[in-house]
């Protein structure tokens, strides 16, 4: 070999790389075409939450584009009713203003998607945003729902294998809370604008409980406090000291209303003798209620509570003897 020629030592023959399985749970492009496999345009899936999406995402990997509504897309009118109430209460929904975006988004995805599957929160409120945005993309049957009851791996290919329809009965109760919303909110906040401030709102929970609230205060403010007495005698019994209370009057519950009736009924029993015919023994902590068990997040609860003693109003005046 020439002097001037450096030695060329031969390469290293590199160790054949291994192919990549594909997950057997998650249905992928080249699995067999179910109603959950991808088709060649690929499938949409429409989920909630953007955090949501990129996690749901990184599960089903090529085939499948995820897309997220961020809450609803379309809902009543701002500056009108928007139901029609001669119309069997007809809700008109427009798109929201700042979802305008989102929702075109979602179009031009769902025009080259084979599939679209609706996988908003398995809820009243996301069955409704789902119905919505069926109602948008137009879909000749290619549009179905699913419902992740949770996002692991094992739910989305559970899920994926097990679409469904819209379930029209939680569209109408969500519709029902809020056509609602708008008729109590639409009717009762202008009252609320001209007596306490302006762009206060009442829905139809604020506008109930402020009626229970009402209809109460006026009936503290309708009570008209009586005067009542009642009777009690201060005995002792072999060096024990108790009072006993007035109780029956007559085989009757007495009912004194004024000082001349209470003196009365004690001039009378003064002229008869005291007799105990019957005792009970019980103590005091027997009587006491038991707290209700505390929650999961407070493990401790004072030990007092079991033995607290209840402290009892005295009577306003009472007539003893003793």
């Amino acid at each position: 070999m020439p002097d001037n020629e450096e030695e060329v030592k031969p390469k290293k023959k590199r160790a054949p790389r291994k192919k990549k399985v594909a997950d057997e749970t998650l249905p992928t492009p080249d699995t067999e075409t179910t109603d959950a496999a991808p088709a060649k345009g690929g499938v949409l899936v429409i989920v909630e939450s953007p955090t949501k999406a990129k996690t749901i995402g990184k599960y089903l990997g090529r085939g499948y584009t995820v897309k997220a509504t961020i809450g609803h897309l379309r809902d009543l009118p701002k500056r009108e009713l928007g139901v029609d109430v001669d119309n069997n209460f007809a809700p008109k929904y427009v798109t929201i203003k700042e979802k305008a975006k989102t929702l075109a988004e979602i179009k031009k995805a769902a025009k080259t998607a084979d599939r679209v599957l609706l996988a908003t929160d398995p809820d009243r409120e996301g069955e409704a945003i789902a119905w919505h945005v069926a109602s948008q993309l137009n879909g000749n049957g290619n549009i179905r729902r699913v419902l992740f009851h949770e996002i692991t791996k094992d739910a989305v290919a559970e899920a994926l294998a097990n679409p469904l329809d819209i379930d029209q009965r939680k569209v109408d109760a969500q519709q029902a809370r809020r056509v609602l919303d708008r008729l109590v909110g639409y009717k009762a906040s202008p009252v609320l604008w001209k007596s306490i401030k302006t762009g206060l709102s009442a829905g139809r929970v604020q506008t109930v409980a402020l009626r229970l609230i009402i209809e109460r205060e006026e009936e503290i403010r309708k009570f008209v406090p009586q005067e009542y007495w009642t009777v009690a005698a201060d005995l002792e019994k072999d060096g024990q000291a108790f009072q006993a209370r007035l109780q029956k009057l007559d085989g009757h519950k007495p009912e004194i209303k004024d000082e001349a009736t209470a003196r009365a009924i004690v001039a009378e029993v003064e002229k008869l003798p005291f007799v105990v015919t019957s005792s009970r023994r019980a103590s005091a902590a027997a009587k006491l209620r038991r707290p209700s068990r505390p929650a999961r997040c407070s493990r401790k609860r004072p030990s007092s509570w079991a033995s607290r003693p209840v402290a009892r109003c005295a009577p306003p005046r009472s007539c003893t003897r003793a």
